[in-house]
């Protein structure tokens, strides 16, 4: 019998990498070979290469039909994304092909499809999964089989105007005891972009008031959200992963993030475009609320693959880029802003004297230029414009002088 004599019988795909696994995305070629080992000559009636790709989900529900009585119901369902199959050996005439000992390889080779597949994934109640499988047919024994799956990723390039546009918003809360109100717990927050990959840290500028007589801490997580759906309904698993902790803001105070830094773990990229598994991301910023529920505003994130390209990327000019930055910055203004503060009611008359006289150190801004520009929005957004003169400061620079069209 051919399976006393087989000595390996394996699948290797082509990978640039000799330690790493291939990866592929839709329109690219999958290749390898079939490696089959003989101890002794061999007769093989097929050798069969089979590529498959689903989407597939189920889960069971326990129902009530009275007080005795129980049944579970099933909800399954799936989604085909590849099939294809090739013949590796069989001889034309139906005949035994007599194989000699030693190795032998047979080279695959074929296309996935040029739509747009899933990324591969894993979930509780569900998975999307991509494998080749191998039919080995001799005569008088049992199907030997082999499976080695393949990874798909779906390149998701966070460079569209899409995923660059800033994310804000506002929610409020009445807290409250019995039937009184207690005050209002209000939180305001924006991040620069919508489309992230993992690894990169997302800047959060939030402002917490805390109207009540109590304090409150406000808190900001990253979440992963797994749908799945089958028979017209859908099961979901949440998950934390990523948090950021706050300082506590008391009663009557206001708290202010200037780009509080949380920081995307290794994560898997969103999936939206498959019928019955989601993977989305959210980032919450959170405050419990005393004599009420949690205060949570949610603003929307998605996973890339393909990270931000610095000015002037593939997909967004350096103009669109700039657009984008302003966006930002006429979101940062209030649109009615308060006036800055006379200089005497902030600064005592001897600090005023004493500062000017003493000769200001000079300032190390190594830190400052190594770090993100928004962070540093805020700060100037009430700084009073420079005093207008009709006297020219000037008036032996030539070249700063408009000229007059009469002369």
């Amino acid at each position: 019998m051919i399976f006393d004599k087989l000595k390996k019988f394996d699948i290797v795909f082509d990978s640039p990498e000799l330690d790493c696994a291939p990866v592929f995305s839709s329109g690219d070629v999958v290749s390898g070979k079939v490696v089959l080992e003989l101890l002794a000559e061999s007769k093989v009636e097929s050798l069969k290469l089979h590529a498959e790709g689903f989407a597939k989900v189920h889960w069971t529900e326990s129902r009530s039909a009275g007080s005795s009585t129980a049944y579970t119901q099933n909800y399954s369902d799936e989604v085909e994304y590849l099939n294809r199959r090739e013949v590796l050996l069989q001889a034309d005439n139906g005949e035994l092909t007599v194989l000699s000992a030693g190795r032998h390889e047979y080279p695959f080779s074929f296309q996935l499809p040029e739509e747009t597949l899933v990324t591969s994934f894993e979930g509780k109640h569900g998975s999307i999964r991509y494998w080749v499988k191998v039919k080995l047919h001799r005569p008088w024994a049992t199907v030997k089989k082999i499976k080695k799956e393949f990874t798909v990723i779906e390149p998701i390039d966070i460079n569209t105007p899409t995923l660059l546009a800033p994310q804000a918003g506002t929610r409020e809360k009445m807290s409250r005891i019995w039937y009184r109100n207690c005050g209002q717990v209000s939180i305001t927050a924006k991040i620069d972009r919508k489309g992230y990959t993992p690894g990169e840290v997302i800047p959060v500028f939030a402002e917490f008031d805390n109207s009540t007589s109590r304090s409150v801490v406000p808190k900001a997580y990253i979440t992963q959200t797994q749908t799945f759906f089958a028979r017209g309904t859908m099961k979901q698993k949440r998950a934390v992963v990523a948090t950021l902790c706050g300082d506590i803001v008391g009663a009557h105070r206001r708290e202010t993030w200037h780009g509080r830094a949380i920081k995307i773990p290794p994560v898997g990229p969103s999936i939206l475009q498959c019928r019955i598994i989601k993977v989305e991301y959210m980032l919450r910023v959170c405050v419990s609320v005393p004599g009420t529920s949690k205060l949570c505003l949610e603003l929307p994130l998605v996973m890339g693959t393909i990270p931000l390209h610095p000015f002037g990327s593939r997909t967004s000019s350096v103009s669109s880029q700039y657009s984008v930055n302003m966006e930002w910055l006429r979101m940062a203004i209030p649109e009615q802003p308060e006036p800055p503060p006379d200089y005497s009611s902030v600064v005592s008359d001897a600090d005023a004297v004493q500062n000017s006289t003493a000769v200001p150190p000079e300032e190390d801004l190594s830190g400052v230029l190594q770090r993100s520009l928004l962070a540093y929005m805020q700060e100037f957004r009430l700084r009073p414009p420079p005093v207008y003169c009709e006297v020219d400061p000037n008036p032996h620079c030539i070249t700063m002088r408009p000229r007059c069209m009469t002369c």
